[in-house]
């Protein structure tokens, strides 16, 4: 990067949202009856994830092909898990107010592999205002770490990507953006994305000018 950066794109999934802890999934479990450890594994690491991410089925049809994997019997008990499951997603409170401050400074966006609805996710967190663009791969048939979901989101932000910043938890999304020229920061902590984004021209704590 040659000159201040000019967009800073975010991951949704535990950036943006706040990381869920390892008890909270331990109190999944062992509600379902499963095996310490098995719950993201059934969930995510299945072809329905990757066509839900990819917006070839719905989320309503996700759950309701993974709920009798979770041992889930009926559509009611389908129906109180997710909305249990739901409700545990808590925004990241400290990279939000980092972004807030960022807002008006320069462009930002989300860039998240995440099923159709995350729009309407970021409006109900009332901070769906603070982003001048929304990449979500399931309304765009594309995800990271494919090249065309970066590229997609810096055109639309009319960044080259030289000029924007990527942060996402996941190493492999990070060299991908890394790959095509961005500074880019692996998310694990409020004060590794501080120090990241200070160590950009981009001090978190700066307030914008009224």
């Amino acid at each position: 990067m040659t000159g201040p950066p000019k967009a800073v794109l975010f991951d949704f999934g535990r950036v943006i949202s706040a990381p869920k802890p390892a008890s909270l999934f331990e109190s999944y479990e062992r509600d379902l009856k499963l095996p310490l450890g098995s719950l993201n594994r059934i969930m995510f690491d299945d072809p329905v994830w990757e066509d839900t991410l990819l917006g070839r089925r719905s989320l309503n049809e996700y759950w309701e092909t993974m709920g009798p994997r979770l041992g889930l019997r009926d559509a009611t008990a389908v129906a109180a898990f997710r909305a249990r499951y739901d409700a545990d997603e808590k925004p990241n409170t400290p990279v939000i107010a980092m972004i807030q401050n960022l807002h008006g400074r320069v462009a930002l966006g989300v860039l998240s592999n995440a099923p159709r609805g995350l729009t309407a996710w970021l409006e109900r967190w009332r901070v769906l205002s603070l982003f001048d663009v929304v990449v979500c791969s399931a309304e765009e048939g594309v995800r990271k770490p494919w090249k065309e979901a970066y590229r997609l989101a810096l055109e639309r932000l009319r960044v080259t990507p030289q000029e924007a910043l990527f942060v996402d938890d996941t190493e492999e999304n990070v060299k991908a953006a890394e790959a095509l020229g961005m500074a880019s920061h692996l998310y694990r902590d409020p004060s590794g994305l501080s120090l990241f984004l200070s160590a950009h021209g981009l001090d978190p704590f700066q307030t914008r000018n009224p």
